[in-house]
């Protein structure tokens, strides 16, 4: 989201915390995760209405021609869907006339960018919901998660690189395209990583260089790294995939208002929205990896 320096000054409803009697040149935001960091991981398609459609087409083999003329073989290409239905979403923030008299400092910006932020992560957790929720087929019906074939069921261990390697290999067995392969996971991932791996073995520089930021690449996957992973009691599940094989739908891209309301005393209103969901698309090119909570 585009951010704009002539927007209207103010601050929130609980301004008193920033009703200062010192200068102060700018606005710490708190500790957060800021924009998106999965939209681009993923196959982006715009929607225009509140359904959308994947269209998917299953593999085929090829016929063998025996003698001279033989009658053109007709293949039943294998056809299916993956539905989306599109889900809304908005932010909004009031700032008072009162509230810019008492400030000295100039929040313009700052809660343009807290929208910004708390957009952005709500792109990211319709992703990730997407990644290992109920998909919806064409006729509307519920497809689970395939735990069974899809899964490398380490939750009770922290994430190791022979986890990796099971979910790369789950990928690689299904004939998934090497390009764009991402592993979405927290930092605590990470730790485990390094403390579970021998200073002498060579995958430690490695791994060091990723929790350092050095390098974002290891077994072919592009490391994102998020808190926002589901976690149910003790195991969290974190995500290797590919690209095309998870699609998000987007209804409306997010946009920002800044408006001054009669109703509430002519306070100036900032205002975000969006409309988007997400869906495995392929499922082979999804693997669920499950770790243990520390």
């Amino acid at each position: 989201m585009a951010l704009d320096d002539t927007w209207p000054i103010g601050t929130a409803s609980s301004v008193h915390e920033s009703h200062v009697e010192q200068f102060k040149d700018q606005v710490f935001h708190l500790a957060q995760q800021d924009m998106s960091r999965l939209r681009n991981c993923v196959r982006n398609e715009m929607v225009r209405g509140k359904t959308h459609n994947f269209e998917r087409l299953g593999a085929t083999a090829a016929v063998a021609k025996t003698t001279r003329h033989t009658p053109t073989p007709i293949l039943d290409v294998p056809h299916s869907r993956r539905k989306l239905h599109m889900a809304d979403y908005s932010w909004a923030d009031l700032i008072d006339e009162e509230d810019l008299i008492r400030m000295l400092i100039e929040p313009k910006s700052a809660y343009a960018q807290n929208a910004a932020m708390a957009m952005g992560r709500q792109w990211d957790s319709q992703i990730i919901a997407g990644l290992g929720g109920v998909a919806k087929d064409g006729d509307d019906a519920d497809v689970a998660f395939d735990d069974a074939n899809q899964t490398v069921a380490n939750g009770t261990t922290a994430l190791t690189i022979a986890g990796l390697t099971d979910a790369k290999y789950i990928l690689d067995k299904n004939e998934v395209p090497f390009n764009d392969r991402y592993f979405v996971h927290s930092a605590e991932e990470l730790k485990a990583l390094l403390n579970t791996t021998e200073v002498t073995s060579a995958d430690y520089n490695t791994v060091r260089a990723l929790v350092k930021g050095e390098v974002d690449t290891y077994l072919g996957f592009k490391f994102i790294q998020t808190e926002l992973l589901p976690i149910a009691t003790t195991v969290r599940d974190c995500f290797a995939f590919q690209k095309d094989c998870v699609g998000l739908g987007i209804g409306r891209d997010t946009i920002a208002r800044v408006s001054q309301r009669d109703d509430v005393s002519y306070a100036w209103q900032v205002y975000s929205a969006f409309s988007c969901a997400a869906t495995r698309i392929d499922d082979a090119g999804v693997v669920k990896v499950q770790t243990l909570v520390a």
